[in-house]
C-alpha cells in the first residue's frame, strides 16, 4: 500500500513556472514508476509525464520542452518542473503509483494502483 499527497499547486500567470512535488510512504515507492496525470474540468484524465524507478522519463507532446518530471528515491518523492505555462495547463493535478510489474502504456489512469487527491494549478492569460 502507498499513500501519495501532492503540494506545489497555485495560481500563476501565462509564462510562469511551478514545481509540483508527491511525497510517497508506505510500501517501497522507490521501486514503483512515478506518473503526473492532470484532468481539466469536463475532460478525461490524461498522462503529463512518467518516470520509472531507474530514471527513465517519458512525457506527453503537449508539455515536451516545457515540463520535467524527476524522482529522489531516498526522500520517495517524484517532482514535476513546469516551465512556460499556458492557461491550456490549467487542471487538477494528480500524483499516481504503478507497481511492478509496469504496465505497457505509461499514459493510461488505469496502469496506476495508487492516486493522490490532487493539486490544482490556474494558469491566467
Amino acid at each position: 500500500q502507498v499513500q501519495l499527497v501532492e503540494s506545489g499547486g497555485g495560481s500563476v500567470q501565462a509564462g510562469g513556472s511551478l514545481r509540483l512535488s508527491c511525497a510517497a510512504s508506505g510500501d517501497t515507492a522507490s521501486s514503483y514508476r512515478m506518473g503526473w496525470f492532470r484532468q481539466a474540468p469536463g475532460k478525461e484524465r490524461e498522462g503529463v509525464a512518467a518516470i520509472g524507478r531507474s530514471g527513465g522519463t517519458a512525457c506527453a507532446d503537449s508539455v515536451k520542452g516545457r515540463f520535467t518530471i524527476s524522482r529522489d528515491n531516498d526522500q520517495n518523492s517524484v517532482y514535476l518542473q513546469m516551465n512556460s505555462l499556458k492557461p491550456d495547463d490549467t487542471a487538477m493535478y494528480y500524483c499516481a503509483a504503478d507497481r511492478p510489474p509496469y504496465s505497457d502504456i505509461w499514459s493510461a489512469p488505469n496502469s496506476y494502483n495508487y492516486w493522490g487527491q490532487g493539486t490544482q494549478v490556474t494558469v491566467s492569460s
